[in-house]
């Protein structure tokens, strides 16, 4: 028996409908950074995941598989550090994608350690891309939370 979910109201991003188009912009802009479309899915995934948005972590998926990130990153994002199936950029992406998303857990949210690795990889520009697919990111979890957006629901 599937457990039905209902949203609180319709998401504001639709509601006040300048928000969207301009939501949708700055997600588009992640994309012109050079990094690979499919980091960008997983930086995505994980982030959701850590904050625990089903509207997201779902559609992040599914969105992750059509970009070409292979089922068994798909089924170990969440535990990244444990498994094989990551390049050590995705690992330093992952690693930020963290950090940035678990600001209140440390005092130093994110360590030069974690931004340094992250920096052996990827050039300025592509750091830019990662960090504002994290602020993207964690702008529609806080929506899709708040809201209770459900899983598969459609906008």
């Amino acid at each position: 028996m599937q457990h039905e979910l209902k949203a609180r109201m319709s998401n504001p991003a639709t509601v006040l409908p300048e928000a969207m188009p301009a939501i949708l912009d700055l997600l588009k802009v992640t994309r012109q950074g050079g990094v690979p479309e499919s980091t960008l899915e997983l930086v995505h995934l994980r982030a959701s995941q850590i904050n625990n948005c089903g509207f997201c972590v779902d559609f992040g998926a599914k969105s992750a598989r059509k970009n070409g990130v292979s089922d068994e990153k798909l089924f170990a994002v969440a535990a990244w550090r444990e498994t094989p199936y990551f390049t050590d950029e995705e690992r330093a992406a992952l690693a930020l994608a963290e950090a940035a998303t678990r600001l209140a857990d440390a005092s130093d949210a994110v360590p030069d350690e974690i931004w340094d690795a992250a920096a052996d990889h990827y050039d300025e520009k592509q750091l830019a891309s990662i960090v504002l697919m994290v602020g993207v990111t964690n702008l529609f979890n806080r929506i899709n939370v708040t809201t209770r957006q459900p899983a598969g629901a459609s906008w």
